[in-house]
């Protein structure tokens, strides 16, 4: 049996490798929500590009956790990714007010990708109107959003409804995470 484990190589343990995952970033991120699922999905093969306003920008977390940017989000297609993954924090109040951040999440959504976001991130599926008849979950504070977009609301820390993934807060990030790897890896 070691001598099995010993051909192989460490990717072919990994369930993500080929995977192009696109995560959103601007100021006052939630820290723990983009880098524990960046480095998660990473240490699964994936590869994860961060999208800001500006490619190669340093935007700093709720908590001082900076983070470069890999790319500009104005230009990238929705077809070059398997999911989008968006972190919460305050971030999304000000990236749902990019028409290009909607329109890479609803065209992803539409083309029956993941789409996974935790704790405030809901603002951004609610702008981009792909929340209507989704199950979902969010902190408490954007409950009533998420409702009046036509989301039933339930509290737990993990959510799926068929192409969406959602979680409640960084207390969740180990459900959410293996939620979205078990769904990429099918």
């Amino acid at each position: 049996m070691f001598a099995y484990i010993r051909k192989k190589k460490i990717e072919d343990f990994m369930k993500l490798t080929g995977k192009r995952i696109l995560m959103f970033v601007d100021n006052i991120y939630e820290d723990l929500e983009l880098l524990y699922p960046k480095y998660r999905l990473i240490e699964e093969g994936a590869e994860v590009i961060v999208a800001g306003s500006e490619a190669g920008k340093v935007y700093l977390g709720k908590h001082g956790y900076p983070v470069k940017s890999d790319a500009c989000y104005d230009e990238l297609k929705s077809d070059d990714f398997d999911a989008l993954v968006i972190p919460g924090g305050f971030a999304p109040d000000k990236l749902r007010r990019s028409d290009n951040v909607l329109t890479l999440t609803k065209e992803i959504f539409e083309q029956g990708k993941l789409v996974a976001h935790i704790c405030h991130a809901g603002w951004i599926p609610i702008s981009a109107k792909i929340m209507n008849g989704y199950t979902t979950t969010s902190t408490p504070g954007i409950k009533d959003d998420l409702i009046n977009a036509g989301a039933k609301w339930i509290n737990k820390s993990v959510v799926i409804d068929r192409n969406m993934i959602s979680s409640q807060k960084p207390d969740d990030l180990p459900d959410f995470c293996k939620a979205i790897i078990e769904y990429l890896s099918k």
